[in-house]
């Protein structure tokens, strides 16, 4: 093919009509029209100028994603999280030397022309026709219309195609933006939004993000070959990636840097040197979203920013709530306490291992306030299965995370306590309790619960029968003992203060069933579930549905963020006795493993049929924490088991997660002083007097029945409201309730 010739017929002839396009547009040549084929794409003067008239003027200058920041509760940062790394930035904000090197190297004649620059258009045009290539001669005005289409366009890719597509409607639309922004705005502002939005490679977006990413400094503190190359980037951020192609870079930073020197911003010694500077680059790679939380804190980042997308006070919907967080540039305040955010992570990773078979769980809440101090697990968060890290928070519901909790075991008898109290039955309350017994039917809020199949509730030990009060049966944690008091104030009572709790609904999203086995905890809660729930004991009967966010910056504005809503969920003398009752299994009960030494503290052990799960959930005044230890899929037994490097014959709550409760909650709370509950007297029960009488036998309606007080034909004379063996027929109540503590 033969070698077109600058200067022949067909090139004068393209120059003309790409010059006559130009004349028209208000006498002013736009660097737009620099495309050597114009005439042979049928552009005529006419109709550049119609096509230039019909574009609107009123271009908006777009609010610029930027990076949103969660701290903690003492203002460290969690983790950063982003569609796009940028911090908005003033002018002041960033090096002189670096708005010069950025105006030197893509418009020299930026302060001195308008919208578009006379001379080169005219350069770019000469060059085009005789060499037959497209050569921009767009201002850094016209660049940075460019780059707003490109923000505008976001993820949608027929968008950005259209906002980057070479074309001459392109071009003229970019030039009459440019005029009109160079009506609105100052020649520095212009620059400040350009050096904002710009996209500098490695997912910088904007200079700030570009000196933290490639020099881990702030855009002020840039140094002349540090602006010089960052200046460079700009043209083509991939070829020119100093992480990829540290030589093309160089060799562009030099050629920005002479570019300098030639216009006399700097003198030829400065550049000398500066050429002579290695890259010297101090790269920080991306750190974006939860997985870059330090500290186990990925957890409560991830339930920070579930909040964020779920709740309406920060969108209309999902999309608009997720644009907030990923693009919004907010500063986000939490609830999260580093020193009990340290101490439950230590807790729960020195006594679990990440590789062990079984995993654990820890959630702390503040009582009374219903602010979120800590979550940590045993397994790290991430992607990587190689390193035992998942992503599945074990401490929440999956209606903020993708957890659905786990059987609470024997953790839920305080609530069936919790009814009974607030419903007039009295702590001295004895039951029988016997060794095992049948289901009895039990009322509920709509009829009644039969059991119809004879299922038959066993005691952990076979020396675990009654009598029993109410303290007793809570430290050894009787079975019997809380289903008899279930059927005596029926399911009901039960249900109305799970609700009250927010027990009411279980992790994993289904309600709560009124069935026999509902107080052995069969059904599944999270650990913050049941740390918020005990919380209320602490705080005298007031419950506060958690809380993770305490305030929400977007510049200089305060978005409104979810509050804890606080209700009494019972009265504070029933509050006052769960904490007498509860804090007595630490010191004689059950939980004497996770008592703490310098204070009060109260709770309650858990663990489940089959030894799938254990729990111990307790709290002292200032603070309420659930632990949970099990198999995350519900298939591996814990006996026989070593965790954390230590052997189980077989696991308890006790001995399980108490330990792990107790170094999180002291740790928690060490430096701080001691507090102490409110309590009542609970007088031990007086045994039944026997009056000579024969007993009578279960379910016989003449001895041994369901009984109020006094002495029964033949029988004994027994407590108030004293329950026997039962005169119906048992049943229901299947699988996965409490066997022991």
């Amino acid at each position: 093919m033969a070698q077109k010739r600058s200067g022949s017929p067909l090139d004068k002839a393209k120059l003309a009509v790409a010059f006559a396009g130009a004349s028209v547009l208000a006498g002013v040549l736009t660097a737009g029209l620099a495309l050597p084929a114009a005439g042979a794409l049928g552009i005529t003067a006419k109709n550049t100028a119609e096509s230039f008239e019909s574009i609107p003027a009123d271009f908006k200058t777009p609010t610029l994603s930027q990076a949103s920041y969660i701290y903690d509760a003492k203002g460290g940062l969690i983790a950063k999280v982003y569609d796009r790394d940028r911090t908005i930035l003033r002018l002041n904000d960033i090096a002189p030397v670096m708005r010069q090197a950025q105006v030197d190297i893509e418009d020299a004649r930026f302060y001195q022309h308008g919208a578009i620059d006379l001379k080169g258009v005219l350069r770019a045009l000469t060059k085009n026709a005789e060499s037959g290539n497209v050569q921009g001669a767009s201002t850094l005005t016209q660049q940075y219309v460019k780059n707003v289409s490109i923000e505008q366009a976001g993820d949608d890719k027929e968008k950005f195609l259209q906002a980057t597509r070479q074309t001459m409607g392109r071009k003229i639309q970019e030039l009459k933006y440019a005029i009109k922004i160079e009506e609105d705005l100052t020649k520095d502002q212009i620059l400040t939004n350009y050096l904002n939005i710009t996209f500098f490679g490695n997912q910088a977006f904007g200079i700030e993000a570009a000196a933290n990413r490639y020099f881990s400094k702030h855009a002020k503190d840039l140094t002349l070959p540090e602006a010089a190359m960052l200046a460079g980037l700009v043209q083509n951020p991939a070829a020119y990636d100093p992480t990829q192609h540290p030589q093309a870079a160089k060799d562009r930073r030099d050629t920005v840097i002479r570019r300098m020197a030639e216009l006399k911003h700097i003198t030829e010694d400065q550049a000398q040197k500066a050429v002579a500077t290695p890259l010297r680059l101090k790269y920080s790679p991306p750190q974006n979203g939860c997985i870059t939380a330090q500290k186990g804190m990925g957890f409560f980042c991830d339930y920070v920013r579930n909040v964020i997308k779920t709740d309406p006070v920060f969108g209309k919907d999902k999309a608009a709530r997720a644009k907030l967080l990923s693009r919004g540039g907010l500063r986000i305040y939490t609830t999260l306490e580093p020193k009990a955010q340290a101490a439950a992570q230590k807790a729960v990773t020195q006594r679990v291992h990440a590789s062990d078979p079984v995993a654990s769980a820890v959630a702390m809440v503040k009582p009374g306030t219903g602010r979120i101090l800590a979550m940590a697990q045993s397994r790290p968060y991430g992607l990587d299965a190689n390193k035992h890290q998942t992503q599945v928070n074990f401490s929440v519901g999956n209606d903020l995370g993708t957890g659905g909790g786990q059987p609470v075991g024997s953790t839920f008898k305080p609530i069936t306590a919790a009814a009974a109290i607030d419903g007039g039955i009295p702590a001295t309350q004895v039951l029988p309790s016997p060794n095992k017994m049948p289901y009895p039917n039990m009322s509920t809020c709509a009829g009644q619960w039969v059991n119809t199949d004879g299922s038959v509730v066993p005691n952990e030990s076979k020396d675990e029968k009654g009598p029993y009060g109410m303290q007793e049966a809570m430290n050894k944690s009787v079975n019997t003992y809380f289903v008899q008091l279930e059927e005596k104030i029926g399911l009901c009572p039960v249900k109305k203060m799970a609700d009250k709790l927010h027990l009411g609904v279980q992790a994993n999203g289904n309600k709560l069933p009124q069935v026999g086995s509902t107080t052995l905890g069969v059904f599944n809660f999270s650990p913050l579930q049941m740390a918020s729930a005990y919380a209320a004991f602490a705080s005298r009967g007031t419950y506060c549905t958690p809380v993770a966010i305490t305030a929400i910056t977007y510049g200089s504005k305060r978005l409104d963020v979810p509050r804890t809503k606080c209700t009494q969920a019972m009265s504070e003398r029933t509050a006052d006795t769960l904490n007498t009752l509860l804090l007595g299994v630490t010191q004689d009960g059950t939980g004497t493993k996770a008592g703490l030494q310098d204070r009060q503290s109260a709770g309650k052990t858990g663990t489940t049929d089959g030894r799938l799960n254990a729990w111990f959930t307790g709290y002292t005044p200032d603070i309420a924490a659930s632990v949970w230890l099990g198999d995350p899929l519900q298939k591996r037994s814990m006996r026989n088991i070593t965790i954390g490097g230590t052997y189980f014959p077989s696991v308890f709550g006790a001995d399980g997660p108490g330990p792990i409760w107790r170094l999180a909650v002291s740790g928690a709370l060490v430096g701080t002083p001691a507090s102490s509950f409110t309590t009542v007297d609970i007088p031990k029960p007086q045994p039944p007097q026997d009056k000579g009488g024969k007993p009578g036998k279960p379910g016989d309606p003449k001895g041994g029945g369901l009984t109020v007080a006094g002495t029964v034909n033949g029988g004994v004379t027994l407590p108030p409201g004293f329950i026997g063996g039962g005169n119906g027929r048992a049943g229901g109540g299947k699988g996965g309730g409490a066997t022991g503590p």
